[in-house]
């Protein structure tokens, strides 16, 4: 968990956009690992795999193809960015700090503690989920697979160069 919010500073913090890119990947991975330890393995795969696999990297790619300069005269091509809505980040910043301080303070902690050391039989949220999709929510599951193939066919579309 240290690790996870380690990255994610150096996250908010860096004005280079590659370094906090991979930092992100440090953040996605110990969110990954947070669920893997609260026993939901079904969401820790899928967030190694959309968000590492498919967010992160097309972040990266896209820091790479831009045609920036960046910083030539010492002989680096570091992308850095500038912050220019600091008084609007703290802001959104201390909205969600209250938001969480009143959900932990209406929380009933002593209950959770009281079944806290009861025998819990461990079992794979993956084998639930998958009988669940492929039986009560085919339908969902297939209508929502189209419109992503879809979404795909109309970005290829979009992104080839037209003749003119």
């Amino acid at each position: 968990m240290v690790l996870t919010l380690a990255s994610a500073l150096v996250v908010l913090l860096t004005k280079n956009v590659l370094y906090a890119a991979f930092s992100l990947l440090g953040t996605f991975l110990g969110v990954s690992a947070l669920y893997v330890l609260a026993g939901a393995d079904f969401l820790a795969v899928a967030q190694i795999l959309v968000y590492v696999g498919g967010v992160l990297v097309l972040l990266i790619f896209g820091v790479m193809l831009t045609n920036q300069q960046g910083n030539k005269s010492r002989g680096r091509n570091d992308i850095t960015t500038e912050s220019s809505n600091r008084v609007l980040g703290v802001f959104v910043m201390l909205g969600f700090s209250a938001t969480l301080l009143y959900t932990f303070g209406r929380a009933r902690f002593l209950t959770i503690q009281d079944n806290l050391f009861e025998a819990v039989e461990p079992t794979s949220t993956t084998q639930t989920i998958g009988v669940e999709l492929m039986t009560n929510y085919v339908l969902p599951f297939e209508v929502s697979g189209i419109l992503l193939m879809a979404v795909l066919i109309g970005a290829a579309y979009l992104s080839t160069k037209t003749k003119n």
